[in-house]
């Protein structure tokens, strides 16, 4: 069995920067699962016969909760968006899957993907101020490798 942690999930901090800045996502979170939502039909036919068509996947993760935190690039970028509700491409930024149990330490396959980060609110109760987002993956996904090290990605 292979723990949770092995599976690493990070967001480009920089948001279209020249070099990007993988957070890893999950100080906070007890759960993070990325959500397929395949796009599927399965229709029968007049002779009784059944076909299925499999169209794709629109992915997406909801980071809830993110407590917002003073030193990191990725609260500041949120509280952008917040601040200013941008949309679009301003929202733009890579999402990086890293398998922490497939590789040599420090190289470990990953694959990168657009995404657009959207935060859902803003607020939270007494444990701190949070601004919880969803992932919305777009486009293909690049295979490649994650360095620990240098916390960089470098596709195959």
């Amino acid at each position: 069995m292979i723990e949770r942690k092995y599976m690493a999930h990070f967001v480009d901090a920089s948001f279209g920067g020249t070099t990007a800045n993988w957070e890893r996502l999950g100080a906070d979170l007890e759960e993070y699962n990325v959500d397929l939502n395949p796009d599927t039909e399965t229709s029968k036919n007049i002779l009784g016969e059944s076909t299925f068509k499999h169209k794709g996947y629109e992915e997406s993760s909801d980071a809830d909760p993110y407590y917002a935190d003073e030193d990191s690039a990725l609260f500041l970028k949120l509280q952008d968006i917040i601040d200013t509700r941008a949309k679009g491409d301003s929202c733009k930024t890579y999402a990086l899957e890293a398998h922490l149990w497939d590789g040599t330490e420090p190289e470990f396959v990953a694959y990168r993907q657009a995404c657009y980060v959207v935060p859902t609110s803003y607020g939270g109760d007494t444990s701190g101020y949070q601004i919880p987002f969803t992932v919305n993956y777009v486009g293909t996904r690049t295979k490649g490798t994650y360095n620990t090290t240098t916390k960089t990605f470098k596709a195959s």
